[in-house]
């Protein structure tokens, strides 16, 4: 198992925004964590990476995590070849070489400052500089957020590429639901803090009560 949470409570202040959740990745593996605004998910991801501290339960990482933040976060001043760098400053290594052969679109755009690319193309820099950790599991926060559907689709595509001929393991949060169930094999629903049902993706698209909540199908 590359993550493990276990019962899983975090709390701010008073207020309980995750209660007893768990959910594990195995190695090679792409799950997706769906569900609405305010469900807790980022509060997960903040939790998996350590940001913040549970209340009660357990999270457990077994190698090298690395996050594609929702909303990004570049360094807008900086070229792309510098944001891909800032994703290696833990190694020695921080050629960029092979993310332009993984993400060829980011090569006529590696001098270019972050801050004037179009939002799918900062998402590929934010992509890209998060695999320049070369991560074990890649946790992505809300990757179609604000992009057009052709974007994400490029994105899914190199997604898998990666899963298949690296064996990248994938956490995907995702507020769209069809997206994460198409993309990923394995799947959980959060809502209100809690996990509400989980299986594979396929189980779950069936399900009349995850069509009608998420994919927008009839009961």
């Amino acid at each position: 198992m590359i993550a493990d949470v276990r019962d899983l409570t975090v709390r701010y202040g008073a207020a309980t925004a995750l209660d007893g959740v768990s959910l594990h990745v195995a190695e090679h593996e792409m799950v997706a964590l769906i569900g609405p605004n305010g469900a807790g998910k980022s509060t997960l991801v903040n939790a998996l990476c350590g940001i913040l501290r549970a209340a009660g339960g357990a999270v457990a990482v077994r190698g090298d995590l690395a996050l594609v933040p929702e909303g990004r976060h570049l360094f807008p001043s900086l070229s792309v070849d510098d944001n891909l760098r800032l994703g290696a400053w833990r190694l020695r290594r921080r050629d960029t070489a092979h993310i332009y052969d993984l993400l060829p679109g980011l090569g006529k755009l590696r001098d270019r400052p972050a801050g004037r690319l179009s939002g799918g193309e900062q998402q590929m820099v934010a992509l890209g500089r998060a695999l320049m950790a070369r991560p074990d599991l890649l946790v992505i926060d809300e990757m179609s957020l604000g992009l057009a559907p052709k974007v994400v689709d490029d994105l899914a595509v190199h997604l898998r590429e990666r899963n298949a001929a690296d064996g990248l393991a994938v956490l995907l949060i995702e507020q769209n639901a069809r997206l994460a169930l198409d993309l990923c094999a394995r799947a959980y629903v959060l809502e209100a803090g809690r996990v509400v049902a989980e299986g594979p993706s396929a189980e779950l698209a069936g399900s009349p009560e995850v069509a009608a909540a998420y994919l927008g199908l009839e009961a």
